[in-house]
């Protein structure tokens, strides 16, 4: 069996029912079929949904990890782990959707609120310019000035009538300013908001967290968040294809999906991915129950099921970045080396994850520490991978404008230059 990685690292109290993926009606896994299914995949051939599902009901663990692992290494990812250092920028954190496990949004009045103004926020790009991040990461609540009046007389006062034109102006500001490359999380966008946002905006993201309406229905995750309607965020997943703009997206797992909704979520991306080729990172993250939140007291999914499903992220995608964010899983998170991912996503030196502040950032040596075990390099990648700025086949994914920021930042591989990390 696997080791090094024990349930019993995630403990919580045990109370109201448990947020779980259910298994309800499954056939017991068949260790001859799970094995043509993994032999089907180290083939390069792609496994259907239903075989998805059954390897996720699988209890043979020890063979989907080095299945996982295997693909990795057999693709363009070689034994580099990437990570993006950046500069995380709360724009403004009121919100228009309330998720039952969120705890980033806030109410006016509250202490924490944050409604930054330009000189606030290019102060935060200017920090992160000093500690050498190229990454702007710019995250706002779902359309704000919807819902608060507050939020309206904020924007007013920056000359602006919507968040999106706020972030387009700013963004261009910590461009021009800078140089670092703005990437911006703002939940459910639409084409015309997108197109503004391309011509300064190396990549956009935005979660699917997962292809299943019912999780809006009464009770569950996403009962009172409007824009977390799979087919709201599918819609801006698509749009951003049409525009080819390089996009993130992923999957917040454990929020009461079951192991088909899950799966399905998976093959939602995929599709596309595989339609539009846009899709430059799938981020795996893991549901951390929060206090003061309506899932407190829910169970996530056990550390064994999730570096599951992470591992078969790897072989439904075989080509594509795979990220499992490591402060939200701070004791263990080497082991998701194992199963195939090949990115951390964005660390910063300077600002906290406003979105978990539970969960510090882990130092660039902790990083590098389980990573050295296996033999794998660490390198600082840009907001925007190479597959997207590298190579005439892919004109149209970057202007002109932001490929000359980027090649005063990459090396001939596009990544980070060392020597741009290491200056001063």
């Amino acid at each position: 069996m696997y080791s090094g990685y024990h349930s019993d690292q995630l403990s919580h109290s045990s109370s109201p029912p448990r947020v779980e993926i259910s298994n309800v009606g499954r056939e017991p896994f068949n260790v001859s079929s799970t094995t043509e299914i993994l032999t089907k995949a180290l083939e390069g051939r792609s496994i259907t949904q239903e075989q998805a599902c059954e390897l996720l009901s699988s209890g043979d663990l020890d063979s989907i990890l080095v299945t996982a692992d295997r693909i990795r290494h057999r693709t363009k990812l070689g034994r580099i782990v990437t990570y993006s250092r950046k500069v995380f920028i709360n724009l403004v954190n009121l919100c228009r959707d309330s998720c039952s496990y969120c705890t980033y949004k806030k109410e006016p009045g509250d202490a924490l609120l944050s409604m930054l103004d330009p000189s606030q926020t290019l102060a935060i790009a200017e920090m992160g310019k000093k500690y050498r991040c190229t990454e702007a990461l710019i995250v706002t609540g779902e359309r704000p000035e919807q819902k608060y009046a507050e939020a309206r007389a904020w924007l007013k006062s920056t000359g602006h009538s919507s968040t999106i034109e706020y972030i387009a102006d700013i963004s261009e500001t910590i461009l021009r300013k800078t140089g670092l490359l703005p990437h911006t999380n703002s939940g459910s966008l639409t084409k015309k908001e997108m197109r503004l946002l391309k011509a300064t905006n190396v990549s956009l993201g935005v979660m699917l967290e997962s292809s299943s309406e019912r999780l809006t229905s009464s009770g569950m995750a996403h009962e009172h968040a409007p824009s977390k309607n799979p087919k709201v965020r599918m819609r801006t997943i698509e749009g951003a294809g049409e525009l080819k703009i390089p996009m993130t997206t992923g999957l917040l797992v454990g929020i009461g999906e079951t192991q088909e909704e899950l799966v399905d979520s998976l093959f939602s991306i995929k599709s596309l991915s595989e339609k539009y080729g846009h899709i430059q990172e799938v981020i795996m993250q893991n549901f951390a129950p929060k206090t003061y939140t309506g899932m407190a007291q829910a169970l996530p999914a056990t550390p064994e099921f999730f570096l599951k499903t992470v591992a078969l992220s790897r072989i439904v995608m075989p080509e594509m970045n795979i990220q499992v964010p490591p402060n939200l899983n701070p004791k263990i998170f080497g082991n998701f080396l194992d199963a195939g991912i090949n990115d951390w996503g964005g660390i910063s030196p300077v600002t906290i994850d406003h979105v978990n502040p539970e969960f510090q950032w882990p130092t660039i040596e902790m990083l590098k520490e389980p990573m050295e075990k296996r033999r794998y390099t660490l390198r600082a990648r840009l907001p925007v991978y190479p597959e997207f700025f590298k190579g005439k086949a892919l004109d149209g994914f970057i202007s002109e404008r932001l490929q000359n920021y980027i090649n005063f930042l990459a090396d001939e591989t596009g990544l980070v230059k060392e020597e741009y990390i290491n200056w001063g």
